[in-house]
């Protein structure tokens, strides 16, 4: 027997989601979530119902195409086929050279204790870090799962750049709340040592199970084909996507905030400000005189 959650309920309750989110914040796997705690049922046929009738939204045009994030699906490179016009170039050239010269800026984690990186467990949740780590000058990497020897050798190469000048360098993580997302710290932080920085440190923000109790987040069984699950006693497997927008930017904003020393920060507004000048006359003199 069919039950309540119809395409029809399934569009009208995602359009009034939607309404309160900016284009490509969400997944369609976050919209799921979001309908579970409008009472749907937390299971594959029910993400498949979600799946379908926001396509058929999509192309009746209740719901607008850009409207869910896929960053697992973004073009890498750009093709550059529009026409030139020489005078928005002298424009856009313009326009450069004034910024370049009133935009002196030091970087923002220069002068303070920590040196930061956000990991979260899945590329399809950038969208909802993106702007909060570009707003707080923080690096942001999707780790997919278990991150590759590649990636984990990079960050390690950045995070011991960071311990030689003096600053403890730290991971920020953001993951499932099962058997894997749990053990992915661990295992994060085991390679990054082994790979030759010993100084890291790496703290799991979300999700945790006092957090999925706190939040009534809805747990599916764990799934079997997850090895570690056979040692694991957890309440079950709930996704960092069942965690609304807004609650992970306000966690990693705190967590952010935790690290970060404004007294310090004053310092280097100051010189800032005393070297402003400085930089200001110099390019001015580059342009006039050099170019």
């Amino acid at each position: 027997m069919k039950d309540q959650f119809t395409r029809d309920w399934i569009i009208e309750q995602s359009i009034d989601i939607l309404s309160n989110y900016e284009p490509g914040v969400l997944t369609i796997r976050g919209l799921h979530y979001q309908l579970v705690s409008r009472g749907m049922t937390n299971d594959i046929q029910h993400y498949k119902r979600v799946v379908a009738a926001t396509g058929v939204a999509r192309w009746n045009g209740s719901i607008a195409f850009d409207a869910f994030s896929d960053r697992d699906r973004s073009l890498a490179t750009d093709t550059e086929a529009y026409p030139s016009v020489l005078e928005d170039k002298i424009d856009q050239a313009k326009e450069q050279v004034g910024l370049w010269i009133s935009s002196y800026r030091l970087n923002r984690w220069e002068n303070q204790a920590y040196y930061p990186e956000v990991f979260i467990e899945k590329k399809a949740l950038e969208g909802v870090f993106y702007k909060p780590c570009w707003r707080q000058g923080v690096a942001l990497g999707a780790c997919k799962g278990y991150p590759s020897l590649t990636f984990l050798h990079d960050a390690m190469l950045r995070f011991k750049e960071a311990d030689q000048r003096g600053q403890q360098p730290i991971i920020l993580y953001f993951g499932d709340y099962d058997p894997s997302g749990e053990d992915i710290p661990r295992a994060l932080k085991e390679n990054i040592v082994n790979l030759g920085c010993e100084s890291i440190e790496v703290r799991r923000i979300c999700l945790v199970e006092s957090q999925v109790t706190a939040w009534n987040l809805p747990p599916a069984p764990t799934k079997v084909t997850d090895s570690r699950s056979v040692h694991w006693d957890g309440l079950g497997q709930v996704e960092l996507d069942a965690v609304k927008p807004e609650k992970l930017i306000e966690l990693l904003n705190n967590a952010i905030d935790d690290i970060f020393d404004p007294n310090l920060y004053d310092l280097l507004k100051e010189r800032e400000s005393n070297e402003k000048s400085v930089f200001q006359a110099e390019l001015k003199r580059f342009v006039r005189e050099d170019l």
